[in-house]
């Protein structure tokens, strides 16, 4: 039989330990949870964008993740390149053709910038670092001649396509991405380079970047051919009211 009773230093009489032990636990599990987190969300990032490169449905698109992202491939599946595999081709109406390795963009000067990502699908990651290449230094080390208009890009998925005029080309707030959330980019978020169009809709920064081509006019891409804007600024095309990035 239970005789000890509420006294005035113990106000919740015996529940008090199993209180403190609860409270104990619970904060034990919230540090852990803390400790966990970085890893979790890194093993959830990986298998989405497993199953997103496997799913060309792009219905894995539609799954929550933590980092706030979803997971697009137009393929049935996607390789892997590496410092070994990865090049880069610019060609087109240009006087100096050229082809890059991995270590070649890196050797470049880097630029950083930190935007919202928006999607035209109207998710947004706010506050992203992406750093990499301004695509005009490549375009003016490959000499664009007079007689172009636009610029090409081709994708190592063998499927997408994106297309940008010259001028939007040679915006600053335009990168050949190397980096993401200051980490190198991954296969999942199109690495080991994409091309990375800071004021547009998603859709124009085209992941598994592996050609650039200096055409005389736009040529639409993959969903422009599908009936997005090919002029795709955020909050001011497709019939949204995005607030710019």
């Amino acid at each position: 039989m239970n005789t000890e009773q509420p006294t005035a230093s113990d106000p919740e009489g015996s529940g008090t330990p199993v209180g403190r032990r609860l409270m104990l636990g619970m904060l034990g599990l919230g540090a852990l949870g803390v400790a966990a987190a970085p890893t979790l969300q890194r093993g959830l990032e990986s298998f989405l964008g497993g199953a997103a490169d496997k799913d060309p449905t792009g219905l894995t698109g539609l799954l929550p993740n933590g980092g706030g992202f979803r997971y697009y491939s137009v393929a049935s599946s996607v390789p892997h390149k590496n410092e070994d595999t990865y090049r880069l081709k610019i060609d087109g109406l240009v006087d100096h053709p050229a082809t890059y390795t991995l270590a070649d963009l890196r050797a470049l000067p880097q630029t950083r910038m930190v935007r919202d990502v928006q999607c035209v699908t109207g998710w947004r990651v706010p506050d992203t670092p992406f750093e990499g290449v301004r695509l005009s230094q490549l375009l003016d080390a490959a000499g664009v001649r007079s007689s172009a208009g636009a610029v090409r890009f081709t994708c190592f998925d063998g499927a997408y396509s994106e297309s940008l005029t010259l001028a939007q080309a040679r915006r600053a707030d335009v990168l050949v991405a190397l980096r993401m959330q200051d980490k190198d980019l991954n296969h999942s978020h199109g690495g080991p380079v994409r091309l990375y169009v800071a004021p547009m809709y998603f859709y124009k920064s085209a992941k598994w970047l592996s050609g650039i081509t200096v055409t005389s006019d736009v040529r639409p891409g993959y969903w422009e051919d599908r009936g997005y804007d090919v002029d795709a600024w955020v909050g001011r095309s497709n019939g949204r009211d995005d607030d710019a990035t």
